[in-house]
């Protein structure tokens, strides 16, 4: 297997609640680091979204691995962001036995 080129950067972030003074709770992203991907598109597609088309795109992020409940490692419901885009991060797996790197499959929406 080869080596992957990790040349894009993304800022990892997870989702954390705090209260929002009104008995409730409200969300904010909190950023946990910035990690280099190698950045592969998978598939598209167009759906129809509230405010009208939004187009759904799967990618694969490819990390280097961290060590489990280290705040490097992503982990499914956090997501990435690199510039102006948003990646929903929906699956994590390590990419070889070694456990080297970490294959992140993603998501991103965009409206139209």
């Amino acid at each position: 297997m080869s080596v992957p080129v990790l040349n894009r950067e993304l800022v990892l972030q997870a989702r954390q609640g705090t209260p929002d003074g009104a008995g409730g709770r409200s969300e904010a992203w909190l950023t946990l680091g910035t990690l280099w991907a190698a950045v592969t598109p998978r598939s598209g597609r167009e759906t129809r979204g509230f405010g009208g088309a939004v187009s759904l795109g799967s990618f694969r992020m490819t990390v280097r691995a961290a060590p489990q409940g280290a705040s490097s490692r992503p982990v499914p419901g956090q997501r990435f962001v690199m510039g102006a885009r948003i990646f929903d991060i929906l699956a994590v797996t390590e990419r070889e036995p070694g456990g080297l790197y970490l294959v992140c499959d993603s998501r991103e929406e965009v409206s139209s």
